[in-house]
């Protein structure tokens, strides 16, 4: 059966957003909507979308088209609106992240969805990649023992335009929520408590929260660091962050890229240290739940067809919100903030 949907909003992730649908099977473009009516046509053109309809209003194109999914590209400001209007014309909804701009938001999202028996769900697509589910496994195996701590860093300098450079909290909004839910995902720990610092360095073209650094206490007495900037120039990280695993018996490393180390101590010690010597890790990741954006679209649809219940769904992706937020608020307040759902 082919799955009608609508897609919402036509800025520069469309593009991203539609060349990972158009490699789903069984999925039909109906229609775009966009404030600016000229932009959702030309996404239409570009894509070679036929004669998909447009509409600068999501009630008008729903009505139109009766779609079975809502794809969800539209600003945090406007998401729940758009998702509560997605809800109730009886569609499952995929989302752009964050999932709403506050939890309250986000527990009244998850509601709706329950009470209209429809998928909810979140684009977090950097648990999806090859690599994070190889160190998964990995951490799972116990083979690094117990997760003492987890270090992240992010230092890069784009110049998107647009939104981004307007907003408050820029990232930790838009870029943190993303190692924020990825470590959830290689460790299986919740976030318990955080800690932290927001500033902008002179250098900066973004309104507010360039750069930041959170300390958060996870599950077991873990410790996760994030250090990050979005006006770093020079000797960039990767997107997906550099990231140190620390467990009680080794530890891993991943550049972000495509190297990926990890070092487990013996019962062997030469001086003052410990003998470490390498693992070598799967070469694969373990089969199922990976590519990107085309996972969390391949997980989505699989759900909407009857499948298990997507991985990033709402009623989960609620914890990784709770995260950004958290740090958020702590950064304002300037103090350790207790995570609650």
């Amino acid at each position: 059966m082919t799955l009608g949907a609508v897609l919402v909003g036509c800025g520069a992730m469309s593009q991203t957003w539609l060349d990972a649908i158009a490699q789903i099977d069984g999925v039909s473009i109906l229609g775009l909507a966009d404030l600016d009516l000229a932009r959702a046509e030309a996404v239409a053109a570009r894509h070679d979308l036929g004669d998909v309809a447009t509409a600068t209003d999501l009630h008008e194109l729903l009505d139109r088209t009766r779609p079975d999914i809502v794809f969800d590209l539209v600003v945090p400001s406007a998401r729940h609106a758009v998702v509560s209007a997605a809800l109730a014309a009886n569609c499952h909804v995929l989302s752009e992240k964050p999932m709403a701009e506050s939890l309250a938001q986000a527990r009244d999202l998850i509601a709706r969805a329950e009470a209209a028996g429809k998928i909810h769900a979140v684009v977090q697509n950097r648990r999806y990649l090859a690599n994070v589910r190889r160190i998964a496994a990995h951490v799972a195996s116990g083979m690094l023992g117990e997760i003492t701590s987890v270090h992240a860093d992010f230092f890069l300098a784009p110049h998107f335009g647009g939104f981004r450079e307007g907003i408050q909290h820029v990232l930790l909004l838009d870029m943190a929520i993303h190692a924020f839910d990825a470590v959830r995902c290689m460790t299986g720990l919740p976030a318990r408590n955080v800690y932290c610092r927001e500033w902008d360095p002179k250098s900066s073209w973004y309104q507010q929260g360039s750069s930041a650094i959170a300390i958060f206490e996870m599950g077991h007495g873990a410790l996760f660091t994030y250090r990050g900037s979005w006006c770093a120039a020079g000797l960039g990280t990767s997107w997906e962050c550099s990231w140190r695993f620390v467990g009680t018996q080794g530890t891993l490393t991943w550049d972000g890229h495509d190297q990926l180390r990890a070092e487990v101590t013996t019962a062997k010690r030469t001086g003052l240290f410990d003998e470490a010597v390498a693992v070598r890790l799967p070469e694969a990741a373990p089969a199922g739940r990976i590519g990107g954006h085309v996972g969390v679209l391949q997980d989505f649809i699989g759900a909407v067809r009857g499948g298990p219940a997507p991985e990033t769904r709402g009623a989960d992706n609620i914890q990784s919100l709770a995260m950004t937020l958290g740090a958020i608020a702590s950064a304002e307040a300037g103090r350790r903030i207790e995570i609650t759902i």
